[in-house]
């Protein structure tokens, strides 16, 4: 009987992030921006309402003390005649809410016109108003319990020594206030609310260049590009980009950034690719000469063995004729991965900038010595030369130059059948030194053109030692000319193929290099 299973542990939950480290955490651009706007436009718009409000609180005070007094020009004919202050504002039309305080023969007396009438006011509400007036305040408030505040001036009575008070209600000039500060702030909320709307759209659409700039290098940095061939694909959108803008310009830079980082990487894979090719080419061609010298030393060694247990002169005879072969085999094979090894060597030192010794080189002399000595090597090819009378100088390597003219010359030789014609020519064009190697062969496969000059590239597919060589001949030349700061190209068609070496010159003219 099998037990069940034991349930699983549950998991515990996520710790919830606390709201002191959500508000350590770093802004948004966004956040930041919208918290700036706001602010500053909320902090303008509230200056403004209490600047408002305070002018039109100022406004309404003055005009409601112009009231005031407007108001007690309408009692000061009438408190002479009257006894007490209900009387006097019941003999006339005065605004609602209007305070009179006066001293007469009957002593002092108060009233207020009221929305139902005249009202006559307590002793103690006339106790507190009479005491206000001992302030100092050239407008004083009186704050009435029943009536709210009010706004008093004291007046002269005519006739007499006797001062009379006259007030207005200052609820209309509150309540204005209010209303208005009420409305500035509701305005100015919606308004805020509306600007947070408006600047989070705008803010949003402003970055969508940066948020796609943040997406594709998160997208790139999920590539493997450790090795492979491999090909960056990835790009911020071509309408998220535009010059004119800043979050533009970031696409744009990145944009470019991944072109860079994308040939850099084809051209790592190629070298890679060309590296592995080089390797395998190199061990191709060592591994020729070196079997050969293993088995030509491996026959001698046999014939050596046989000759001691055999004591016929005959045999002894052959042993020593197949052992002087095989010894000449040796020689030649080794002398052959010799030379190889050298031409290696002397790549990677032109490749760090080395194995050159500059002097004065006379271009038009080195291709006659070549020319010279390319016609015994092939006797059966027609050789031309074409060169002007005056010297073509310039600064450089001599040997290294000479043997770049000697390998093109070489290699027309053996890629051109008898009889073909080949044609040396030198010029000076302008600050260059030109040299041209034109022969009407069958011309160059298409398909290895692009490649001729890399290193153990083969005009002939089969690698014949008498047709295909080792093919560092023209990789040397190119590297050669590179180190001398010029070019080398080749144009071919069948009946037409012409290699043109172009290198700085010194002047035509010393004189005239003198003067400038």
């Amino acid at each position: 009987m099998s037990l069940p299973p034991r349930p699983a542990p549950p998991v515990p939950p996520e710790p919830r992030e606390s709201l002191r480290a959500r508000l350590r955490r770093p802004w948004t651009l966004q956040a930041r921006l919208m918290t700036a706007v706001i602010g500053m436009v909320a902090f303008i718009l509230v200056m403004i309402g209490i600047s408002t409000s305070a002018i039109l609180s100022q406004v309404l005070y003055t005009n409601l003390d112009a009231s005031v007094t407007e108001t007690a020009s309408g009692l000061q004919p009438r408190v002479v005649f009257q006894d007490t202050a209900d009387e006097v504002l019941e003999s006339g039309r005065f605004p609602t809410g209007t305070l009179l305080v006066m001293n007469s023969r009957s002593g002092y007396t108060a009233a207020v016109v009221a929305d139902e009438g005249v009202r006559a006011l307590s002793t103690d509400d006339l106790g507190q108003i009479v005491d206000s007036l001992r302030t100092a305040d050239p407008t004083p408030t009186v704050d009435l319990p029943n009536l709210g505040e009010y706004l008093v001036r004291l007046y002269p009575t005519p006739g007499s020594d006797a001062v009379f008070l006259v007030g207005l209600p200052l609820s209309n000039v509150t309540g204005t206030i209010g209303a208005i500060l009420t409305t500035v702030a509701l305005v100015t909320a919606g308004g805020l609310l509306l600007l947070a709307v408006v600047i989070a759209v705008v803010i949003r659409l402003g970055l969508r260049p940066l948020r796609a700039v943040a997406e594709t290098a998160t997208r790139v940095a999920s590539l493997r590009m450790e090795e492979g061939d491999i090909s960056i694909d990835e790009r911020v959108p071509a309408d998220l980009v535009d010059e004119h803008t800043e979050t533009g310009q970031v696409a744009a830079a990145l944009n470019t950034l991944l072109d860079r980082v994308d040939a850099s990487l084809t051209a790592r894979q190629r070298n890679e690719e060309l590296m592995r090719r080089f390797v395998a080419d190199a061990s191709h061609e060592l591994r020729t000469p070196l079997a050969s010298i293993r088995g030509f030393s491996e026959l001698s060694l046999s014939a050596m063995r046989q000759a001691q247990d055999d004591e016929s002169r005959q045999r002894t005879a052959l042993a020593v004729e197949t052992t002087e072969q095989s010894l000449e085999r040796i020689q030649a094979q080794s002398l052959r991965m010799t030379t190889l090894v050298e031409d290696l060597l002397l790549l990677a030192r032109l490749d760090e900038g080395q194995e050159l010794v500059y002097g004065s080189v006379d271009l038009t002399r080195l291709a006659v010595e070549a020319v010279g000595d390319a016609r015994p090597a092939g006797p059966d090819h027609s050789w031309t030369i074409d060169v002007p009378d005056t010297p073509v100088e310039l600064a450089g390597d001599a040997s290294r130059l000479h043997q770049v003219i000697a390998n093109l010359l070489a290699n027309a030789r053996t890629h051109t059948p008898a009889g073909s014609v080949v044609n040396v020519s030198v010029a000076h064009e302008g600050a260059e030194a030109v040299l041209r190697v034109h022969d009407n062969g069958p011309g160059i496969d298409p398909s290895v053109a692009s490649q001729l000059f890399e290193r153990f590239a083969r005009g002939d597919r089969s690698r014949d030692r008498k047709t295909g060589g080792t093919g560092l001949g023209l990789s040397i030349a190119r590297a050669i000319v590179d180190a001398h700061r010029g070019t080398i190209t080749v144009t071919s068609s069948p009946g037409d193929t012409t290699f043109e070496v172009r290198l700085p010159a010194k002047p035509a003219d010393p004189a005239g290099a003198a003067t400038a």
